[in-house]
């Protein structure tokens, strides 16, 4: 059940998030590489800069595979039933 129905529960606390420090770790670099290419932000979101490329790609895949699928079902309309 959710928080404040009565059954005991107290209420949630939070950390604090001043206890956590990103110095000599993976963010840090992470953070410093998004820097570079004009990203300031420290949350992961703006890692997406990463898959960018694959647009394409991907969507090259999807027609390829789409077209695919349908030459072979329009070779076996003579075998459909039900």
């Amino acid at each position: 059940m959710a928080p404040g129905h009565g059954h005991g529960h107290s209420k949630l606390e939070l950390p604090d998030y001043k206890q956590w420090k990103i110095e000599r770790t993976p963010l840090e670099t992470v953070q410093e590489r998004l820097a570079t290419r004009g990203l300031r932000d420290p949350w992961g979101c703006n890692e997406a800069w990463r898959y960018m490329g694959g647009l394409k790609w991907g969507f090259a895949a999807f027609v390829v595979a789409l077209g695919a699928e349908y030459m072979l079902e329009s070779q076996n309309d003579d075998k459909k039933h039900h």
